[in-house]
Parts: C-alpha cells; structure tokens; sequence
C-alpha cells in the first residue's frame, strides 16, 4: 500500500512530466536519441543479390562456400537511471531537496523514454548498490522508478560513483543511454567513467542547491556534512567568507565541468531553483547541432 502523501507527489510529477513531455520534451528527445542502428542478427548463406562486402570471411573459410552477416535494424534503445541517493542529496534550501530534484529529472526522462518505445532501468547507489531494477517497458514500470526514488531509504550514507559505474558496466553489456544524477561530492571515478563512455552513451546530470554555490548573510551558522557528519560553524556576516566560499563553489563547479570534457561525457547542470525543463531541452538542441556538424 502506497502512502497517501507519496501517491499524491507521485500524482504531481507524473502530471508535471507527462505535460512537459507532450509540450516541451518528446521532440528534442526523439532527435537525439533516435535508437536507429544496426544490430547483428545471423549469419546465413550467401544468395544471389546480396551484398558482396557483407559476406563473412572466416565462416566461409570455415563452411567452403560463401556466408553473409545479416544485420537488423535495432529500433529501441535502453536507458538507464544511476541515481545518487546518499545524504547529501537529502538536502534543499528551495523547497525541494536536490533527490527530489533528480526524482522528476528521472520521471521526465523516463516519460519521453516511453514515449518513443524505449525501454528504461534504474540502479540506486550509495557508496554501495542499493537497488537495482532491469530496463522494461510501459507506464506501471516507469511510475515504479519514480516511487522507488521518491520513498527510497538507502542504508549508507556516502558516496561511491565508481562503484556505481563498475556495476553497471557488469550487468549492462547491451549499449545503453545512461544518466547518471549525482551531486557529484565523491571523487576517484574519472578512470571508470572514461572506459564507460567509450561503450555506452553516458550523460552526467549534476545536481546543485544554490546554497552549495551562494552564501546569505544570516550571522553564525553551524554546517553539517550529511555523508561524513563533520560539523564547522561559519560567519555568514563576514563579506570576505561569503566570497570566499562562492571562489570555491565557483571553482568546484569548473572543476567538474573540465572533468566531464576530459572524459568525453555530455554535462547536464541544474540547480534546484531553476527551470530543469529547459536545462535539458537546451541540452538537447546543443548536442543535436554538435551531431549534425
């Protein structure tokens, strides 16, 4: 039995992206993520009219009469969800906490997924892997994602994204699309991410609250790290610690950005109090200029 509370949000959001998707999203997504391809299907005897590049050497050598590799056209993709789901992400100054963020972020992808006949998976993690639920089809398994990350409780509390990426790598050998929504406050998983993007089309979706970027001036103020529990009281009224403290989330957000590029990962970045809609759709319509180059 699903709670009240969690059935009514689930509600909202499958309202909010449907909408979004129908007005906004359907289109960009389905012009870059086409899921057009070939994908090998057998290999038969040679007939009169096929392809002669087509044919495959080392069967024919094998059998003494000439064989051909037949393709078929693959026509839908696999996307995948790796949802960062440790305490930092319990955590949001705009209303909504940056997991909840990540929770529509996810529903709104997984709608246009859908939509063109995609299948879509999640993998929840941690510093360990929390739950892990194969691609499938339809409105029942998207709404299942959703309330999954929308009511999940993880056991751990930190952070491991290459963990998170080794895993996939190992249950998901099938090129996929994959969003991996993070926070991004772990570190060590460059070498992962690297070898992963070479397989699979990896997009890095960073998930910020403004109050990691900017400081008010609201006095002493004592701070807490969600994943460590390490406690600092800082002094909001001093103009050179508020200043201080955007250098370095100015310079931690350049950081990840140089990252990704480093890697050949597409960045997605979004901020809990702006309009995520059109963060992706301008995504989109970059990276489809970039493809039609």
């Amino acid at each position: 039995m699903i709670p009240k509370e969690l059935a009514k949000k689930i509600r909202y959001i499958q309202i909010f992206t449907s909408k979004a998707v129908d007005d906004i999203l359907a289109g960009e997504y389905h012009s870059v993520f086409k899921g057009r391809g070939m994908e090998f299907d057998e290999v038969r005897e040679y007939q009169p009219g096929d392809e002669v590049r087509s044919i495959d050497w080392n069967v024919t050598a094998r059998m003494g009469h000439p064989y051909v590799k037949r393709f078929e056209e693959e026509r839908e993709l696999t996307v995948m969800f790796l949802v960062d789901l440790s305490a930092s992400g319990a955590f949001g100054s705009t209303g909504k906490l940056k997991n909840e963020v990540a929770a529509e972020l996810c529903a709104l992808l997984a709608f246009a997924a859908i939509k063109n006949n995609d299948k879509v998976g999640l993998i929840v993690f941690t510093d360990c892997i929390e739950l892990f639920i194969p691609p499938g089809k339809g409105l029942s398994h998207v709404l299942r994602l959703i309330r999954e990350v929308l009511n999940f409780r993880p056991r751990q509390a930190q952070t491991n994204i290459s963990e998170a990426l080794d895993y996939f790598g190992r249950v998901m050998t099938k090129r996929s699309v994959v969003f991996l929504v993070s926070d991004f406050l772990g570190e060590g998983f460059e070498k992962r991410m690297r070898v992963l993007a070479k397989k699979h089309d990896l997009v890095a979706v960073s998930v910020t609250d403004p109050r990691e970027v900017r400081m008010p001036n609201v006095g002493l103020i004592e701070l807490e790290d969600a994943e460590t529990g390490e406690l600092i009281v800082i002094d909001t009224g001093s103009a050179r610690v508020r200043h201080r403290y955007e250098t370095l989330g100015a310079e931690q957000g350049a950081a990840l950005r140089n990252l990704f590029r480093s890697v050949g990962v597409d960045h997605v970045e979004v901020l809990t109090d702006q309009d995520y809609v059109r963060n992706l759709v301008t995504f989109f319509r970059t990276r489809e200029r970039r493809a039609s180059r």
